[in-house]
């Protein structure tokens, strides 16, 4: 076994150790991933060893079988704990990275970033969020990844196989340093089990959007798009965020951002959640206010807060759907209600079933998943006969983009409209952020400064907003309350705290934000006032996502259901720019269900960054604009004209539009 104690450097240039480490113990601290249930027959049993074995010098398979046939049968996948490496998992400034080109070592920051434990929701298991959602599938694959970036030139590519490391590609400067792709399935093996049985091969991995694309950046990623859903949310019932009620549950990794944007937004905000270690994770971080276990003391803290007109979120601990019905039973009036816990990974721990301890459902999960199916559906159905209560009484109700309503559907819940295909409640993207947002092009930009310097990022703040501001001058009125709530919001950030991990920021931006922040950051890098800046966005934007029950639920042509738009997306990113570039499966709704693609871009203030960042950048709002206006949305008619009249060598086909009196 290993002794000697190797500093971090030489810890990524060893890669896999050609002496193993000592075996590590189990943390229970940690919050673990839940066990997954047995799928595999003893054949592909033997054949998951292969596969995990293939990693290692055949002088330690003796060693490894029974601890990686131990840990596929104690939870159902194999980790190789054994290889977690022994330094601090954070984000560390640029220049601590051993790397021959610094677009790579921005890579390598990105990921350990993704596995911070401040960051990642069950990072022992290399799972950044969702429950499922991975950076790799276990730990050779991580150290392999990172000592292929630390040797890697400027005219190499990595290509990344679903979290596994083909290898380092002969390319050119201009092309991207990592490819990325996750779960690419031939179509008809994009089941649920599909997944459980080829994840627990070790052959394919559920990427989420910005974990297996090295793009996440805490909590803070979805802070603004939902404090924007709300805002817009109680815009849209003409009602003042102040003394009104906002309900949800999660309070994992992106759910966990609800109750911060609550507080942002102005609201009440009680969300449910049933893990005690999360819920205190978010209590101890300051984004939830209190913690709340019991029901009655629940109601009486948010009749106060309604009386005093609050601004307070309140965490409680324990099923949401408990929490309906008693404000049911106790006449408080929910103005706005959701919900985002994990429905698109629903057998597996995204959504726990009501009547059932937390302990007892991840029993119940792993050891009867049938009987675990079953609670869950049956949950999914009360679930929604008590939020129809609350609908009847004027409660405005979302679906959060987390497959609430496709799931119900298939419990056979009371979730259908009158014509028994569309369902009783919009989506968020249907009602909220599709026509005010997307189809202006306006969608979550985001960058992390690559120093790890706070001051940096305030200096990236300041640089934004005055650019923002300077944009709003002559921006068109239909696009005018994006900007103040942007401008609003990048104000605001730093007295909000959002930082969790990197030095990140994320704002709302269309096509002529993003390119001209960028290239104030470029220009102020070269002047040597800010160190190097990374370019990304989450998957959920305009372009890079075709999600029918989500991103793309606002496009009504039919199309909604094809995924041109997401591949053509992260094609084009990669010829004009892109550091790095991925295509996933799944993400956000569920394995099987969407096709979503992000990228990230080194900003070293150069002259070849100011002409990537044109060129990518643009392209990567208006191929989701156009598409979205020949679907004949109004919003990206009016932005792709506009985009067309500022850039000559854009010319897209644009919609004729049929009377439907001459159809009828």
């Amino acid at each position: 076994m290993q002794s000697t104690k190797l500093s971090f450097k030489d810890q990524i240039l060893e890669g896999i150790p050609n002496i193993l480490p000592a075996p590590k113990p189990y943390d229970a601290a940690m919050n673990h991933a839940p066990k997954r249930k047995a799928i595999l027959s003893a054949e592909e049993k033997k054949l998951a060893l292969k596969n995990a074995l293939r990693y290692f010098d055949k002088k330690d398979h003796k060693t490894l079988l029974p601890e990686f046939k131990a840990e596929l049968e104690t939870y159902g996948r194999i980790y190789m704990y054994r290889l977690r490496p022994d330094y601090k998992m954070y984000a560390r400034p640029i220049s601590e990275y051993p790397a021959q080109s610094s677009q790579a070592a921005a890579i390598m920051l990105m990921i350990q970033n993704n596995l911070d434990y401040a960051v990642a929701q069950h990072p022992h298991e290399l799972i950044t969020y969702g429950g499922n959602g991975a950076v790799f599938s276990n730990w050779a694959q991580y150290r392999l990844t990172m000592k292929y970036l630390a040797e890697m030139n400027d005219e190499q590519t990595l290509v990344m196989y679903s979290g596994h490391p083909m290898g380092l590609f002969p390319s050119h400067k201009d092309a991207p340093r990592v490819v990325v792709t996750n779960g690419m399935m031939i179509p008809n093996y994009s089941q649920p089990d599909d997944w459980e049985k080829f994840n627990a091969l070790g052959v394919t991995q559920y990427g989420q959007m910005t974990a297996g694309s090295y793009m996440y950046i805490g909590p803070q990623g979805i802070v603004h798009g939902t404090t924007i859903t709300v805002l817009n949310g109680f815009r849209k019932i003409k009602k003042p965020t102040k003394g009104h009620l906002f309900v949800t549950s999660g309070l994992g990794g992106m759910s966990g951002a609800q109750p911060k944007a609550g507080n942002i937004a102005g609201c009440i905000t009680v969300c449910a959640e049933v893990n005690p270690k999360i819920t205190q994770v978010r209590l101890d971080q300051g984004w939830i206010d209190e913690k709340i276990t019991d029901l009655d003391a629940l109601v009486a803290r948010v009749k106060t807060a309604k009386v005093q007109k609050e601004t307070i979120s309140i965490a409680y601990l324990g099923n949401v759907v408990e929490v309906w019905e008693k404000f049911d039973e106790a006449e408080i009036h929910i103005d706005l209600g959701s919900d985002q816990t994990s429905l698109h990974n629903p057998w597996a721990g995204g959504y726990y079933p009501v009547g059932l301890s937390f302990e007892a459902a991840n029993e119940m999960m792993a050891q009867d998943p049938d009987q675990f199916k079953e609670a869950v559906q049956n949950s999914l159905r009360r679930h929604t006969d008590a939020i129809n209560k609350h609908t009847a009484k004027g409660t405005y109700f979302f679906d959060y983009g987390n497959a609430f309503l496709l799931e119900a559907s298939r419990a056979g819940a009371d979730i259908m409209a009158e014509n028994g295909i569309d369902f009783k409640y919009p989506s968020y993207v249907q009602d909220i952020m599709g026509p005010m947002c997307f189809d202006y092009g306006f969608g979550p930009f985001r960058w992390v400064c690559a120093s790890g310097k706070p001051e940096d990022l305030a200096k990236t703040d300041a640089i934004a907003c005055a650019v923002l501001e300077d944009i709003k001058k002559n921006s068109p009125e239909k696009i005018q309350q994006q900007m103040a709530d942007n401008i609003q919001w990048i104000k605001g950030a730093q007295e909000n705290k959002l930082v969790v991990g990197s030095q990140a920021r994320i704002l709302y931006a269309d096509a002529e934000g993003r390119m001209k922040i960028a290239q104030a950051f470029n220009d102020a890098i070269e002047k040597g006032e800010i160190g190097m800046v990374i370019l990304g966005r989450d998957h959920h934007d305009v372009s890079g996502t075709d999600s029918p029950y989500r991103e793309t639920s606002n496009i009504y042509d039919g199309s909604r259901f094809t995924a041109d738009m997401a591949i053509q997306n992260v094609i084009g990113d990669s010829f004009r720019g892109a550091t790095w570039v991925s295509i996933h499966n799944g993400g956000g709704v569920g394995w099987g269900e969407v096709i979503n693609g992000g990228f990230g871009m080194v900003l070293d203030g150069t002259m070849e960054a100011s002409k990537k960042l044109k060129q990518m950048l643009f392209w990567d709002v208006n191929n989701g604009i156009s598409r979205r206006s020949w679907a004949r949305n109004e919003g990206a008619l009016f932005a792709i004209k506009r985009a067309m009249e500022i850039e000559p060598n854009l010319k897209v086909t644009l919609p004729n539009f049929v009377d439907d009196g001459l159809l009828n």
